[in-house]
Order: structure tokens, then sequence, then C-alpha cells
């Protein structure tokens, strides 16, 4: 088995709930203007931290023991020190990323980020030209952000790419693909775009739930000819979950490739650039600071606060929705916490699910978001929006959602934590089986599919069996084409 990199979760880091990775917010300031920046980001906060702050704040979480920390903005190369804060991380035995929108950054300035010990860059692409300047606000901000794609290769940086997806983008997608891989990108993390901040004003820009329908077996297609470029798409957070791709989407290691829920608070920490600690960087400030380092240690704030505990807590009784009553409800926990908090004021129901959408549409139904509130204009805010039941048409609203089957869930103590978690062990979540017939996880110990109705032990051997006659044939036919060019050689000899 291939090393995996140093920020992927354990189940020891979720048994210790160990902080394995940092996304900070150095500072807002920005020299691009995002229709859909979630933050607001432009001018740099109020007291934002110093340098000797940040230093403080890095010695902290090097006694964490995170090992992978993400340094983002605004744009974090617009402050002074941020070669240093690169090297103090590096110095303190973790990993230090950048996620950028690429303007002004110039080959100079990623060599001596990598001189600091920058791990990797990540640059921010959101479809082809037209549209990334659209949503970017700048004028060739397209070509600046593929330029940096260059930048790195030069100087030996390993580089990603981020897009979100807006509506409108999916014509694009497989045009994109092949730009980014061929400037050298090896990852490409894709993620929806969510009605936080800027986004929230414009909700045009937000894809319908019900058009998971479509951009999931696009994405998966997509995903397969990314492959034979040497590029790895993989989903974000709120890309999901559940569905017959998901197999393919999530492959860490042997043992897990499916979504195992929220970490935010768990795994994950999320840092503002006044010193504010959230349990993921994406989520609304108001609803889930869980104190200032200014007035407490990061670890007093880990170990006590209420704030960055939601994930470890959660429970079925915090579901509501569709979510509540889903197959995958006590692996899944609804998904993306941002994603649902923003659209309703409360997690619990995410209807940016593929697997959702597909139990939706059997029974002639589909779900579509309705703005009924602004947001106040600030950074991380959001309004609120209603959700309406419809036919597939469009044409019926306001049908009684169809929930789907009760199917018997996981019901092991490794999934349902309350009161049945030692206190200060964090939840481990579940490993489930894959059905090698319908290619949809189900829950351990499981005789028959919940949704093929096949035999999960059964249908696995023999997807065994015949994956053992395929390679079989396959190195037949390379012993037979080896003897056949060593025959055209001796003929060509003789």
């Amino acid at each position: 088995m291939s090393v995996l990199p140093r920020r992927y979760v354990t189940d020891d880091d979720f048994r210790k709930n160990r902080p394995v990775l940092v996304v900070w917010e150095t500072t807002l300031a920005c020299n691009l203007k995002c229709l859909h920046c979630g933050s607001r980001a432009g001018s740099a906060r109020a007291r934002e931290l110093s340098t000797q702050e940040c230093l403080e704040v890095i010695s902290q979480l090097a006694r964490l023991e995170v090992r992978h920390v993400v340094l983002i903005g605004g744009e974090t190369y617009l402050r002074r020190d941020w070669l240093d804060l690169i090297k103090a991380i590096r110095d303190q035995g973790m990993d230090c990323s950048i996620q950028t929108g690429g303007r002004g950054l110039t080959e100079d300035k990623i060599r001596r980020a990598a001189g600091a010990g920058l791990v990797s860059m990540g640059v921010s692409i959101d479809g082809l030209e037209n549209r990334h300047d659209h949503l970017r606000g700048v004028p060739g901000s397209y070509s600046q952000a593929m330029a940096v794609l260059g930048y790195l290769r030069n100087c030996g940086v390993p580089s990603s790419v981020n897009t979100q997806i807006t509506a409108g983008l999916m014509p694009e997608l497989r045009e994109l693909m092949s730009r980014i891989a061929e400037a050298g990108a090896k990852n490409w993390q894709v993620q929806l775009t969510v009605a936080m901040g800027a986004a929230s004003d414009r909700p045009e820009l937000l894809l319908q739930p019900y058009e998971l329908l479509e951009l999931m077996p696009l994405l998966a297609a997509v995903r397969e000819e990314a492959l034979d470029h040497d590029l790895l798409m993989q989903p974000g957070n709120n890309i999901g979950y559940f569905g017959p791709y998901e197999h393919e989407w999530r492959i860490a290691d042997d043992s897990k490739g499916h979504w195992q829920g929220c970490v935010a608070g768990q795994t994950s920490i999320g840092i503002e650039a006044d010193g504010t600690i959230k349990g993921c960087p994406s989520l609304p400030t108001r609803s889930y600071a869980g104190g200032n380092v200014r007035d407490l240690s990061i670890e007093q704030m880990w170990n006590l606060s209420e704030a960055l505990h939601f994930t470890r807590e959660r429970t079925l009784s915090d579901l509501w929705g569709y979510c509540k009553t889903c197959y995958y409800a006590d692996v899944c926990r609804a998904g993306c916490t941002w994603t649902s908090h923003v659209l309703f004021g409360r997690p619990g129901n995410n209807p940016y699910c593929h697997y959702r959408a597909l139990q939706l549409a059997k029974c002639g139904l589909r779900e579509r978001l309705v703005k009924v509130k602004d947001a106040d204009g600030k950074p991380f805010d959001h309004g609120l929006f209603q959700l309406v039941t419809e036919s597939t048409d469009g044409r019926d609203v306001g049908i009684p959602i169809c929930h789907p089957p009760k199917l018997q869930r996981f019901s092991s103590s490794v999934v349902q934590i309350e009161g049945q978690i030692p206190q200060g062990e964090g939840r481990v979540p579940p490993t489930l089986l894959l059905c090698c017939g319908c290619w949809q996880y189900v829950m351990p110990n499981s005789v028959v599919c919940p949704h093929c109705g096949g035999d999960i032990e059964a249908l696995k051997l023999q997807y065994d069996r015949d994956l053992s006659h395929a390679w079989s044939a396959t190195e037949k036919l390379k012993r037979l084409l080896r003897n056949e060019e060593q025959l055209s050689a001796t003929e060509t000899t003789l």
C-alpha cells in the first residue's frame, strides 16, 4: 500500500479527537472580487493577528499534534510575513500548503515559498476564461491562475486545482480538465458553490439539488478521462453522497472509500485572521466561533468549547427532514454542516445529496431551493432558503416528500455515539461494505443488499472470480504479444 499524505485521517485520530488539519485564513485582504466569496474577502479584518501572535499560534498547533496547515485568505501572500509563517510551520514539523486565486503571484514568490518549506499549492480555477474572469471579478485572472500552475511546475512545487461548481459550468468541465492537466496539476478538487456570503446574494449561481442527477454521472465520466491525463479528481466535502459513484470518489486506502461524516471540530480546525477559532474555516462565525486565541489557548478551546464539539456529540436526534429517515443517517450525519446550515439556519438536513436525489426521482419527485431571506452583508453570513418538493417536471409544487424505505441501519456503538462512547473517546466512523452488484455501500454484516436485492457475499465472490479471469486473460494476451514481437524480430533478422 502506498503511503498516504500526512493530512489523511486515521481511526486513531478519530478516537483521540486529534486536529490533523488546520485551515488558516491569515488575512481577509484580497486582490480579487469574487461573486461567490463566502467570506466577502477584500479588505483586511480589524485587528488581524500580528507576526508574533501567529508564531505563538503555530507553536500551539504543533503541541496539539497538527500535521498539516493550509494557509488561505483573502490572499495569504498579501501579508508581509507570509514566508516567515511558512518557515515557522515547517520548523515545527508540520506540512504547509497554500490555496490561492493566483493574481499577482509571481514565479519568484513561489520559489521563495518553496525555499521556506511550502509542500504544495492549490489554485482556484472556476471555469474557462470568460466564466472564471466573470466569477472572480477581475479580467485576466484566468490567465494569471493558469500561469501560476506553470510557475509551480518550474519550481518543482506540487500543484492542485480547486473548482467551484456553479450553475452553467457543466458543459465546460471536460475542456477545463484538459487544460489544467496540460498545465501540470496532479489533483483536482471539485465542490459545489455554497450559499454563503456573496454567493447568498446571487442564488442564480447555485446548482439546484435535482441537478446532481446530471452532474454526478458527468463528473464520474470526466474523472475517468482525467486519470488518463495523470490528473486525480477528488470530491470536496459537499459532493456526494452514497450514490453509485461513491466508491470511485473517496478511495484513500484499502479499507474506506466512502463519506464518513463532517469532521469539523473533530479532526480539523479553522482559524480566522483575527484569531477566532472554528471547527471548520467555512462555518458561519456567528454560530460556530469557539473563542479567540487572544483570550484562550487553542488547546483550551479544542477541549472545552461546546461550539467546537458539535460533530463529536451529534446524534440522530440532531437530524431532521429527509436526512433523519435516510438509510445512511448513522454514517453520513447529513453531510457537510456548512452547506446545510447556510441554507436553513441549522444543520441536519442536506438536500445536496446524490443518493437522496436518486431516491426522490424514483418517486417522481425533486427538490428545489428558493431564497426567502437576504444575508446581512458580513463575512461568513448567510440568508435563508425554503426547500420546495415538486414533481420532476416542476409542475406540481408542495407534494409530500417521499421518504426512503425503512431499511435496517447499523446499530453498533461505533456509530451510535449517544451514551455509548467512553468519555473522552471520539467517534470512529464505520467502514461500510460495497455491494458488487449495484456498487452502492451497505451496512456492515448485511447479507442481502437493500438496494439491488443481491446476495452480498455471492456477488463479491463472483466479482473476484471475474476479476481473476480478466487478469489471467490480460497476462495471456501480453505473453502472446511478446511472442509475436520476438517472432517478428527473428524473421526480420533472417
